[in-house]
Parts: C-alpha cells; sequence; structure tokens
C-alpha cells in the first residue's frame, strides 16, 4: 500500500494522516469523506481515503481513487519519509500493492 500523504501545513488535520498513521481507520474515512464534500478532486483526499479503503480491504473502493487521481493533474506531494513524489507515483504505488482481480467464468 501507498503510504499517505501528509497534511499540509496550510490544512492540519484535514488529510487524515494522523488516524490513519494510529490505525484509527474509522475516524480517518470520517474525516476523509467529510473534507471530499468541499473538495472532491483533492488527490491528498483521494489517496489517503484510497489507503483506507485498501487497510480495511475495500480494494474494489481504493482502486477507483487510485484511477481517479491518475486521471487528475499530477502534483507533487510531501510524504511521511520526507521525499516528495509525485501524486500519480503514489496512486500507481498503490495501485501495485493492491490484490490482483482475476475474472473467472
Amino acid at each position: 500500500m501507498a503510504a499517505p500523504a501528509m497534511a499540509q501545513d496550510s490544512w492540519p488535520q484535514r488529510t487524515g494522516f494522523q488516524e490513519i498513521a494510529a490505525g484509527n481507520f474509522t475516524a480517518a474515512e470520517r474525516t476523509l469523506l467529510e473534507e471530499r464534500r468541499t473538495d472532491p478532486n483533492s488527490p491528498e483526499l483521494m489517496l489517503n481515503l484510497a489507503a483506507v479503503y485498501a487497510k480495511t480491504g475495500r480494494a474494489a473502493d481504493a482502486r477507483a481513487l487510485y484511477d481517479a487521481v491518475l486521471q487528475e493533474k499530477a502534483i507533487a506531494m510531501d510524504m511521511p519519509s520526507g521525499a516528495i513524489l509525485s501524486s500519480h507515483t503514489v496512486a500507481r504505488t498503490g495501485l501495485r500493492h493492491l490484490p490482483q482481480t482475476i475474472a473467472s467464468r
């Protein structure tokens, strides 16, 4: 799973980063869904919600959000490691860590 994106100084607590880091996925999801009402295309919010979905067994929902990030313009993001990565890089990493879906008949 891709690491959650950290909160920018200008909007602390809005990205659910601290809740995700603490393993409180219910609180993180609540925060992220609330914030997406006003900023539905924010890559930080979409990526962190995708991380919550991935951690809670909702791979299809996570995949949809990672794919949505890839449809938006790439932005530079601060990561917990101190690295700065493209939102597209984070989304592609998240997709690679999701379980593969296999079609069957």
